[in-house]
């Protein structure tokens, strides 16, 4: 593993550890029966057990450990044969109980770590723990004049509270493992990783310090769901840190919110530290036991995790490391470039279409690869009417334009429609040379006189007059030895 390398801000470096929120992917709640559902009406998914009504007792939903298990497996943690649920108290209007449920001094995952590429350099960050608890309800203050709003919702959701080591050393960084996070839960499919509706959120504890000097004091900014806002909140804290400092005043330990209308962060209340929570285990639920059993049927089950599959990627199809990490950001991207690859045969020209051309037209569109119009099989049949000779580049995007748009029916159909079929005919390409090259002796002149522009132009003037259909290599081949 590597130890974090030192980035100097204004001389002077940067500490970041993460705490993430992954709401679990289950259809009820992690003591109660109630539906986990998004956008109900306030305080209609709120059971008796969620609003904590006296007589009412928690019972441990089985699925939500599964979820646990399951990340445990895909980051290399251990998981705990029994671990503890304790009470965590504080007392906040959205907070039913007066306290939370969660798992302080033995959690169920222990250890592991997230590996990823920032840039063309492998880091990894170092795991401390993940464990289960209770999300709270949530305050609305926007719709009430001088009052707030108490949504119950919320409550009792389960929640995956994992924490790093503070291994981080820029907000790229963090960033860069916040997305590695993201995708590793949502392709093992124990969270939707959706950041608007809460189900990703992020805490990033940020301090700094000379280098070789003890750890500085940190201050967590809050609730971060976006990964634009996760970096802009983390540059503007450093920098406010780092004037701090430099203008002779102490940081104090502090929890923080992020302004994404100023760009700021601000003080929401001093940092608690776990004395102040007085955490006690919960007498209404025994440990939680899990065999290795359980765990054994849970990994049987997991599906082939993203590095590993970059990695099989790189092995098995000869693409660059890059490709296949951008590859794997999504089962169903990999599984498209998997069809696609091995049906034309062209792995390396499939992998540049996916990230390139068919990528360029799903952001534009605001879709995701599921919701791609044309299939891996028929993109398979374009690259092999490219890698044939068939039709160019260049026309090949014609063609996509009307599979896209749904015009167009089968490959071949659209090229002989269209008239894309490139012209490999070396008699009739030399004709066009010959009549390019009588018609412009001043650009031969400039040619022989060491001007490579000009032969550059041309092969444009070539590839114009043949109206895009001459093979441009052949062009190329051609023209070199008319002009020699």
């Amino acid at each position: 593993m590597n130890s974090p390398k030192s980035l100097l801000v204004q001389g002077y470096e940067v500490v970041i550890g993460f705490e993430t929120h992954a709401q679990l992917a289950t259809q009820s709640k992690i003591f109660s029966r109630a539906p986990t559902a998004f956008g109900a009406e306030p305080n209609t998914q709120a059971c008796a057990v969620d609003m904590a009504l006296p007589g009412t007792l928690p019972v441990m939903n089985r699925e939500a450990v599964a979820h646990a298990i399951r990340l445990g497996l895909a980051l290399g943690s251990h998981i705990a044969e029994e671990s503890v649920f304790a009470r965590k108290n504080y007392f906040y209007p959205d907070l039913p109980k007066g306290y939370q449920i969660s798992q302080f001094e033995i959690p169920v995952v222990q250890g592991g770590e997230v590996s990823f590429l920032l840039g063309d350099e492998k880091k990894t960050v170092r795991l401390v723990r993940a464990h289960l608890e209770e999300d709270a309800g949530k305050s609305l203050h926007e719709d009430f004049i001088g009052q707030s709003g108490i949504d119950l919702n919320r409550a009792g959701t389960p929640l995956l509270e994992i924490v790093t080591e503070p291994d981080m050393r820029s907000s790229a960084e963090a960033v860069a493992y916040a997305k590695e996070l993201h995708k590793i839960v949502t392709w093992i499919g124990v969270c939707d990783g959706n950041m608007q509706e809460g189900s990703f959120r992020c805490d990033a504890n940020v301090s700094v310090r000379k280098p070789g000097a003890p750890l500085g004091t940190r201050r967590e900014i809050k609730n971060l769901n976006s990964f634009k806002f996760m970096q802009q909140a983390m540059d503007y804290e450093i920098r406010w840190q780092i004037e701090q400092i430099e203008d002779g005043l102490e940081i104090q330990q502090a929890t923080i919110l992020f302004d994404p209308d100023t760009g700021e962060t601000r003080a929401m209340r001093t940092k608690e530290d776990a004395a102040d929570y007085r955490y006690f285990p919960d007498p209404d639920l025994p440990p939680l036991v899990v065999s290795r059993e359980w765990v054994e049927q849970v990994r049987a089950t997991m599906p082939e995790l993203p590095r590993q599959m970059a990695l099989r990627l790189v092995e098995s199809y000869g693409l660059p490391e890059y490709d296949a990490t951008t590859l794997t950001q999504s089962p169903a991207m990999a599984a498209y470039f998997e069809t696609a690859a091995k049906a034309s045969g062209q792995a390396k020209m499939a992998s540049n279409w996916i990230m390139g051309e068919i990528s360029r037209r799903l952001n534009a569109e605001e879709k995701d690869i599921a919701q791609v119009p044309v299939g891996a099989e028929v993109l398979a049949a374009l690259l092999k009417r490219i890698a044939d000779g068939t039709v160019s580049n260049n026309a090949a995007k014609q063609v996509m334009d009307a599979l896209w748009s749904g015009d167009g029916g089968e490959v071949d159909a659209v090229i002989e429609a269209k008239g894309l079929k490139q012209m490999n005919d070396s008699g009739a390409v030399e004709k066009i040379i010959d009549e390019v090259l009588a018609a412009n002796a001043e650009m031969v002149s400039q040619f022989k006189a060491g001007k490579d522009k000009a032969f550059n132009a041309l092969v444009g003037m070539a590839m114009k007059a043949s109206k895009g259909k001459a093979n441009p290599q052949q062009v190329n081949d051609l023209l070199k030895q008319k002009l020699q």
